[in-house]
Formats: structure tokens, sequence, C-alpha cells
């Protein structure tokens, strides 16, 4: 491999750390990653993304998008795929360093009936009998009257403690009202001509308590933007090493997701109204939360999910930030702990990450005994992933902990320009792409592959024995087993062909039951 000059050899590296132990060898976006997130599908969240809006003339604008429910296919109906009305769905801002939510946004869901919950009725032999399905007909517009189910949603922006904090809802920027149409999931074609524009008219634009600059916001059914050989990964990673270290066969397997959807929880925001003062770097993540207790009722009212009842307080289940690090970074017997956790208290991990155990696993896994890095304990790496990388998304000011961070003030790069490895890719290029991850991460970022790259001794390989890097003396090439094999690491998937959305909401027309 050419040599890099010092300096951006340096940043390479660092980059490099903070990507492979915040996914630790990042194999698939974060699907049923914990034991208690399998039994409650619809607030699993499976990854999150933070970016400036590369979109034409939204370039002051950042885009947040959780998403949920994942793992769906397009054809399951009756009841398809609505969100939860009994769970709290929450995208948080860190903006000052502090591993504490200043901003959150609180998304709540109402799902329905028509008729003021006696439902859609046909007249069957003289008497008014409820349809089965959730529609009645072709659906084109917003709340339209052949839908037997309406989703509805409210947002609020909570300054301050998400629980505590001085709390306001966003309110249309047509007419006001705090109440937005979610469309309907893709039934199919017969039912939903034209989804595509369907959808976009459930595209609503917000104004935001506390901000001078309009933004949107969109929930809905979208197609799983996440690329990743998801069954041979988890199959002790099932696959020949020729192929996960020749490069000419990236993209020679098809993403075990390509026919897969998920729900979209997106805001595009100004970003002068994320930041505080002088700080450009904010820090994002999302939870989900249930009510602490649950009344299951024998004898369910006539209605829409009336078999539940719940109260308590609101209970943390699910937690994202950086893609995977609960699902193959967190030990099993932690990884429920991780989901109810919050940044602050990220300390309390450190050993999955001082001494990742994924190399281990890829050893036994391909059969290449010795071949994890031997530099341990990782303080090298533990320093970027607890703080982001200095001089690229670090805050002045910074208390350890686990999230997405992004850098505000640097500016966003057209999608055809894009480098699939964000910044990593555009250090090796000598291009100007700053932009992606782990500066924040775009829908097009190949954490993948970066990711398998720096589990395995990317890091160290570009220290050098000199300690150029200022890592420490353990952390060179010789702590490498796999020399420079491990910067040709890829998944066999091509993260940079998944079809997306040239603006918001940024993620493709999802798959319908019928295609």
């Amino acid at each position: 491999m050419r040599s890099a000059p010092r300096s951006r050899k340096a940043m390479l590296a660092t980059v490099v750390a903070s990507l492979g132990l915040l996914t630790t060898g990042t194999f698939a976006s974060s699907h049923r990653e914990a034991p208690f997130i399998t039994t409650v599908p619809k607030v699993d969240a499976s990854d999150f993304y933070l970016f400036r809006s590369y979109e034409a003339d939204r370039s002051d604008y950042v885009t947040l998008i959780a998403n949920y429910l994942p793992l769906q296919d397009a054809y399951g109906g009756p009841n398809y795929f609505a969100l939860d009305p009994n769970a709290l769905y929450e995208i948080h801002i860190d903006n000052n360093g502090d591993a504490v939510e200043d901003l959150t946004f609180q998304f709540r869901f109402r799902n329905t009936l028509a008729g003021n919950g006696a439902g859609v009725a046909l007249d069957v032999g003289g008497k008014q009998v409820n349809i089965p399905l959730i529609q009645a007909g072709a659906i084109s517009s917003v709340g339209d009257t052949n839908l037997q189910l309406a989703e509805t949603y409210g947002v609020s922006l909570v300054r301050g403690d998400r629980r505590k904090g001085s709390a306001a809802a966003l309110t249309h920027t047509a007419g006001g009202g705090t109440s937005f149409a979610k469309p309907v999931d893709h039934i199919g074609v017969k039912s939903v001509p034209d989804y595509a524009a369907y959808a976009a008219r459930h595209i609503h634009g917000v104004n935001i308590p506390g901000c001078a600059m309009p933004g949107k916001v969109f929930v809905g059914q979208r197609q799983d933007p996440f690329a990743v050989n998801l069954g041979t990964i988890f199959d002790l990673v099932n696959a020949p090493v020729s192929v996960i270290t020749n490069p000419e066969l990236k993209g020679a397997v098809t993403s075990t997701l390509a026919d897969k959807n998920v729900t979209t929880l997106a805001l595009e925001v100004h970003r002068s109204c994320l930041t505080a003062g002088s700080e450009t770097v904010i820090g994002g993540w999302t939870t989900a939360s249930l009510r602490q207790a649950r009344l299951l009722d024998g004898k369910p009212a006539s209605g829409h999910q009336t078999s539940e009842k719940v109260g308590g307080a609101w209970t943390q289940v699910s937690r994202l930030g950086m893609p995977l690090v609960n699902e193959v970074v967190i030990g099993l017997k932690d990884k429920d702990r991780f989901n109810a956790s919050r940044p602050r208290d990220d300390s309390r991990f450190a050993d999955y990450v001082t001494n990742p155990t994924l190399p281990k696993l890829l050893e036994i896994a391909l059969a290449l005994p010795g071949t994890a890095p031997t530099h341990y304990p990782r303080t090298d790496l533990v320093t970027t992933f607890l703080t982001g990388i200095k001089g690229v998304n670090q805050p002045a000011t910074v208390t350890a902990s686990e999230m997405l961070r992004l850098n505000t003030a640097i500016a966003p790069v057209a999608f055809a320009a894009q480098n699939r490895l964000g910044v990593v890719g555009n250090l090796l290029a000598g291009g100007s792409d700053n932009a992606g991850y782990p500066n924040g991460r775009r829908p097009k970022d190949d954490v993948v592959d970066i990711s398998l790259i720096a589990v395995m001794g990317g890091l160290c390989m570009a220290n050098g024995d000199t300690d150029a890097l200022g890592l420490g003396t353990g952390c060179k090439p010789s702590a490498v087993p796999l020399g420079a094999t491990a910067f040709k690491l890829h998944d066999a998937v091509d993260q940079a062909t998944v079809p997306l959305l040239a603006g918001f909401p940024y993620l493709n027309t999802p798959l319908g039951g019928t295609q």
C-alpha cells in the first residue's frame, strides 16, 4: 500500500479506529439485536442516520432518520405494519458534548377505525358487517375514505431532560394543527396504484418551536436501505475467505435485505436549530420506550388494539446511535441492559470496547487462527469510539459516550460524488468528501466494509512501528497478523447500489405486496 502523507495517514488511522469499535465489524443494521426486543418488534430500531441534506437547495438542513420495525415482508397483510400507539419513539440531540440530550423529538401514534371507531361495513343480507381488511378500495389521497384504519401521529420537541423538560408541539406550516397523517403501507398496486406519489403527499412542512426556519417530517414505510449479506454472516461467516478478501468480488452477492421494508421516522431541521453557541458538532441517537406495566384483557372490547391496557412510567427498551454496537459489540448478557441505558452511563460497557470479542470470533468462523490483532487493551480505539474524531466530529468539550456525531459545519456532498467509504474512502482517494460516516451517517455510506478493515487491524497498520500517530507502541503492524490483507476485507455486498431517492426522505419507495 502506498504511504500517505503523515497528516492524512494520522487522520485515516483515527477514523478507522472510530469505525472499528463503534461497530466492531458491523455486519447488518440492528435487527433483533437483543433478547427482549425480539418480543416487541414494533419498537425495534434498525438504523439511525444523521447527515447534512444533500438535496438541491437544502444544504443548510440536517436530515435525521430513525428506522423501526425491520424485516417487513411487503405481503405481510392484512394488518401490515402500523406503529405502536402505546409506545414513545424519540430522536435525541446532544449539542454540547455532555452525553445528555438537549433536544428530543418525540413521536406518538394514533391508529383509529373509520366512522368514529365503528369501522367500514358492508350490507350483507340486510346486515351491516365490518370488513376484514384495512382498505375498502383504491387509495390515492391523504385521509382517503377507502381506508378503514387511519394512522396519524404527533411530534413534540422537548428542550432539556426528555421527561422533565419543556415540551411544545410541531405544527403544520399550512393551517397549523398538530396531527400528521401517515401513509398506509404499500399493500400493492391495485390498492395503491401510484404509491410514490401517494407517499409524497405525506411529507409535511412543519413549524418547529423555537426555530425560525420551517422543517419537514415524514413517517411511513420505505424499502430497507441497508445492504448486507445477513444470513451468511450470522452463520459463522459462511463464505470462503477468498470471497471476503478479494475486492473484485464486492457486489457479487445480493443484499439479504433487498426484499424487505422498514418504517421510517424522518425529520429535516435547519442546522442552526440543532446547534448551541459556537459548537458545530451534534450527537444523535434514537430510542423507543414502553409503559412499565401491561395488562392483557381476555375479553377485549370491540375496536382496534383493545386487548392491551398500559400504565406506569415510560421505560426505554430500544437504543441506537452508531450502527450495530449492541448487535455485535455488546455481550449477550448485557444486550437488554444496553438498550435500556443512556449515553452518559456508557463507561459500564467499556470492556466490550477495550477487549472486543469479534476478532476472536472471526478467527473461529473463518478457520484462521492467530489473525486477530494482538494489541490490548484497545485504548486507542476507545478514545475515538467515545468522543468522536478530533478535527472531524469531536466537540470542543466532550463526555465519553456512544452516539452518532455530525459536524454540521462540514458541507454536504452531492449523491453522485459521495464516497461509499465515507471519510476513510475520501482520505484514501485524496478526495473532498468528509461529509460521510463516521461524520454522521448517510444512506450510501458502506459501514460494513470500513468496519471489517478496522476490526482486523487497519488502525495498527497505519500507525507504523514508530508510533507516528501517538496510539501506543503496542499498536503497530507487527500486531496485525493479517497485514495488508486487512485493507481488502469486505462482505461481498455493495452498499452503493441500493436504490435511494434524490431528496427527503431519501429512502426508496417501499416494495409492494404484489411486486
